[in-house]
């Protein structure tokens, strides 16, 4: 359980129907095999200690007595184990039968929880067996101890805090008010669920789909254990269908109609994280918490991350997510365009991805408008750096798109200032390269003042996160239509509008800006080409990207964040560069905060963003310290 990580299983196996011993051997079969790997909780199906579908045998009293006495065998066993289990068997209760699952762990039953909603049509007639379960809990006699009998029970390990979890049965989650929900409420993050859900046409899908909602809903990992071989008689037919969830994302589900063990790795600390962050997600304390032991491991995660997790793996769900993208940003400028009644703007066109993704938002916003295109300012504004292929891109870009074409050379007015400051020109500090950053600025916003118009900002996410900007240089501007969208996703928005205009030369100059290094071309050019490439001095977009969407989403600390690190990008990246980059991204993360707290407005794309008026609030002077620390013990 290092690092918030849970290694869980669900299980099935050939059962014999109403021969409860050979289902008890076949149980502790799996428990064995289960309890050699660094799984901490194992979920069996409904009712698999005697069959789900022995109908009125149930009514048998050799039936429940064996079905007690076997599970009195398997608590007896369990005392090997550090393994909690959910089982599935009929327990009389007083007067009545119930459909419950058994806890159990290191020979101890913590408690039976019954199933909830008693499902009596179509192909199902529990009611004609069992009834639901009480409204409030109880204690029962279990071989002269006393255990908890009810479905307000959460378990919770004293060992690891976010290990909590809670049951309930089969047909409970298929109804509105699942008890999952305050389950969920009163502090489980994982819902166990033994199940003996029958197989007919498209209900897997249906099943698989209700799950991950259920689990996306409640911001909990679903285990989903339903009964399989052995269970299908007269006119049912059952296949064992698996499935792990968690937060919506299915982990891992097993093939139809085949006995399996699935296993998966549930990050239980992100659960709490996320739900921590949603202070609707409100906590409730009327239910009994039962509190076991369990020893933490350091599991072996086989767990996938996306080393690029803003960006979709699939071509046709990453074209339509940029399609989804760049209709946000569009309909957020035109929005600003209307609220202002401005029908002018000015852009800087460098030729980099982040310039070009910005005037090809902003020539869209103005036909969509039905605004002449002559209208966008476009200013490419060469310098010291700039090289003939950037400015051969800015300005065919700008032709090619109809906008109107500005080149305004700034090196006599960068001069001037030097001049004034008794600046050195040979003393390429940060001096010299923000005097050209801000000289650019200020061109921008006279010409938006000389015309009536708003300067466009076209800085993006990973920049912001970074700091990576002039103050008051490229750091400003009247609408930031890029700012929460990340380095590793705007050369595929780039590439997405290329596509649109395959064949032309539009496509040619787009194609060829996405094949540019990514500059800011301040320090001067050597024979014509760039030598200030951005990820040799603040590192790899796509680490401070994976670094960004992991410590904002889910508030990893560096620890965590280097596991996942580690396995999303396995061996491309040793795990001192990794160490090295994280530490220059928290650094600059905590010390650029001041540069967030005044950045324009811009509008929100994804999940992830850093605006200080919704998203991101810190303080300027907030201390690293202890993430640094952390780094460099690792």
């Amino acid at each position: 359980m290092k690092d918030g990580y849970l290694t869980c299983a669900c299980a099935s196996f050939p059962v014999a129907l109403a021969d409860v011993n050979h289902n008890k051997n076949e149980i502790l079969k799996i428990i064995e095999e289960v309890s050699k790997t660094d799984t901490r909780l194992l979920v069996f199906p409904e009712l698999c200690l005697s069959g789900y579908s022995i109908e009125d045998l149930f009514q048998q009293q050799l039936v429940l007595d064996t079905c007690k006495s076997a599970l009195k065998e398997i608590v007896e066993e369990s005392k090997k184990y550090d393994l909690v289990m959910v089982i599935g068997m009929p327990l009389q209760v007083k007067n009545s039968l119930y459909n419950v699952a058994a806890v159990i762990q290191k020979g101890k039953v913590l408690a039976f929880v019954p199933k909830t909603c008693i499902p009596t049509y179509q192909e199902f007639y529990e009611g004609r067996r069992f009834i639901p379960a009480p409204k409030e809990n109880q204690s029962i006699d279990f071989y002269g101890k006393k255990v908890p009998f009810g479905t307000k029970c959460v378990f919770s390990c004293e060992e690891n805090s976010y290990f909590t979890f809670g049951v309930e049965i089969c047909e409970d989650l298929w109804i509105p008010n699942s008890p999952s929900i305050s389950l969920a409420l009163n502090g489980a993050n994982i819902i166990c669920n033994p199940s003996a859900s029958n197989e007919i046409t498209t209900k897997a899908d249906y099943r698989k789909n209700l799950v991950s909602m259920q689990s996306a809903k409640l911001m909990c990992a679903y285990l989903y254990s339903s009964a399989g071989n052995g269970e299908s008689s007269t006119d049912i037919v059952y296949s064992g269908h698996h499935i792990v969830c968690e937060n919506g994302t299915v982990l891992k589900e097993s093939r139809k109609y085949e006995p399996e063990i699935i296993y998966a790795d549930i990050d239980v600390m992100k659960l709490s994280s996320e739900r921590r962050k949603m202070t609707t997600f409100e906590s409730a304390y009327d239910y009994e918490v039962i509190s076991f032991q369990s020893t933490p491991v350091d599991i072996h995660l086989t767990r996938f991350y996306d080393p690029h997790p803003f960006v979709p793996s699939e071509e046709s769900a990453r074209e339509q997510r940029c399609e989804e993208i760049f209709a946000i940003q569009t309909q957020a400028l035109m929005q600003r365009l209307r609220a202002t009644n401005i029908q002018k703007v000015t852009i800087g066109i460098s030729g980099g991805l982040d310039s070009t993704l910005a005037l090809l938002v902003t020539v869209r916003a103005f036909e969509k408008l039905q605004l002449p295109l002559e209208n966008i300012y476009a200013i490419t504004m060469p310098c010291f750096g700039t090289t003939s292929r950037t400015k051969n891109n800015a300005t065919g870009l700008m032709e090619e798109l109809g906008v109107t074409s500005e080149t305004i050379n700034i090196k006599e007015s960068v001069l001037v200032q030097f001049k004034d400051l008794k600046q050195d020109i040979n003393n390429h500090d940060v001096t010299y390269e923000n005097v050209q950053a801000r000289t650019r600025t200020e061109i921008l916003m006279n010409k938006a003042n000389q015309i009536g118009g708003l300067v466009i900002g076209t800085g993006d996410l990973s920049e912001v996160a970074l700091g990576w900007s002039t103050y008051n240089g490229d750091h400003m501007s009247m609408y930031a239509v890029n700012v929460s969208v990340p380095k590793t996703l705007i050369r595929y928005l780039v590439e997405y509008v290329a596509h649109l205009h395959a064949g032309t030369r539009l496509e040619e100059i787009l194609m060829d800006v996405l094949d540019t290094p990514v500059s800011p071309e301040l320090l001067p050019q050597e024979n014509d080409q760039i030598v200030q490439k951005t990820e040799d001095i603040v590192g790899p977009y796509e680490l401070h990207d994976f670094f960004l969407y992991h410590v904002v989403r889910f508030g990893d600390h560096p620890k965590k964040l280097l596991r996942k690190t580690k396995l999303a990008f396995k061996d491309k990246y040793s795990d001192e560069i990794i160490k090295k980059w994280m530490r220059k991204f928290y650094w600059r993360f905590f010390t650029q905060q001041f540069k967030r707290s005044c950045i324009p407005d811009g509008p929100k794309v994804g999940s992830v963003s850093l605006s200080p008026r919704g998203d991101w609030r810190m303080p300027s002077d907030a201390n690293v310290s202890m993430w640094i620390k952390e780094i460099d013990e690792l």
